[in-house]
């Protein structure tokens, strides 16, 4: 593959993990972040779609499972909140911009900021060094991780949620849109643990069942000393191989964590499976990376 020349990818393989300081411009990230604020200006949300997002299993199932928002959020740009910013009748508490946890699943789809970026030059060329021939984009995120209520994401593999056969065919490129820091939510990583499987995944519930979500099998047991943090600088790039153990904490400080996020999975010899939540639709088929 033609990644071989590179001595970071090197390390990437060995670890599951890679970072690139300041693969983007400041002004990419500036733009990338007025967007937002542009996106959630217009926002409408309907009080029974302002689902809150929830890393933890059960809360998953109840509030994601039950909610066909999110199950149907793969071909569009929706909004998710940080828990305890709406009232019981679906009013926020908080400035709304303040409120948001998370954007996705289609950013690189529909919006022109960040399709240019996803399928940016400097991406595309970084997926021939590893050698990606096929690759298509299966999703996107913006995450951003508030002050003082940005939530922590518990140790999971990304292969939980986007299942291949084989394994092993999925990319993620985490973009820190502000510097990422112990303090206020950095990545956490444990070297090396994307070489054993995956022990869980989240499946499409079937027909009838009280959620439209469900979990087979079990996370691992991590031990908290396995992980390494990983502060990053606005404008770095973080690659994460798709069965590698992360996590992020709570984040405590006073100032937010945006991240752009999207996944891409190498379509050759690849099947997604038909059970992840997330599926293609005919609006909007995966969309190759290389343009």
């Amino acid at each position: 593959s033609g990644g071989e020349q590179c001595p970071h990818l090197f390390q990437f393989r060995e670890d599951g993990f890679l970072v690139l300081e300041h693969f983007f411009t400041a002004e990419e990230c500036e733009s990338m972040r007025n967007q937002i604020q542009r996106i959630v200006a217009e926002m409408e949300v309907p009080p029974h779609c302002r689902t809150e997002f929830s890393t933890k299993e059960e809360e998953q199932l109840r509030v994601q499972g039950s909610s066909d928002y999110f199950l149907t959020s793969g071909d569009k740009i929706r909004f998710f909140f940080e828990k305890g910013v709406l009232d019981e009748r679906g009013n926020f508490l908080i400035p709304k911009e303040k409120s948001i946890s998370k954007i996705g699943h289609a950013l690189h789809a529909y919006d022109p900021v960040f399709k240019q970026v996803t399928h940016s030059s400097k991406v595309q060329e970084l997926g021939r060094q590893l050698g990606l021939e096929r690759p298509v984009v299966v999703q996107s995120m913006y995450m951003c991780k508030q002050p003082g209520i940005g939530g922590e994401v518990t140790p999971h593999q990304d292969a939980t949620f986007l299942h291949t056969e084989p394994l092993g065919r999925i990319l993620g490129f985490w973009i820190a849109l502000e510097d990422a820091t112990l303090e206020n939510g950095c990545l956490w990583f444990i070297p090396g643990s994307h070489t054993s499987g995956i022990t869980r995944r989240m499946v499409r519930a079937a027909p009838g069942a009280s959620t439209c979500v469900e979990f087979v099998g079990s996370e691992r047991a991590y031990d908290d000393s396995q992980f390494i943090p990983l502060p990053v600088s606005k404008g770095g790039l973080v690659l994460i191989h798709g069965e590698v153990v992360h996590k992020s904490e709570l984040n405590s400080s006073e100032s937010s964590r945006h991240a752009f996020t999207f996944h891409v999975m190498e379509a050759k010899d690849t099947s997604w499976s038909k059970e992840n939540w997330l599926q293609p639709t005919p609006e909007l088929p995966f969309p190759p990376l290389y343009t």
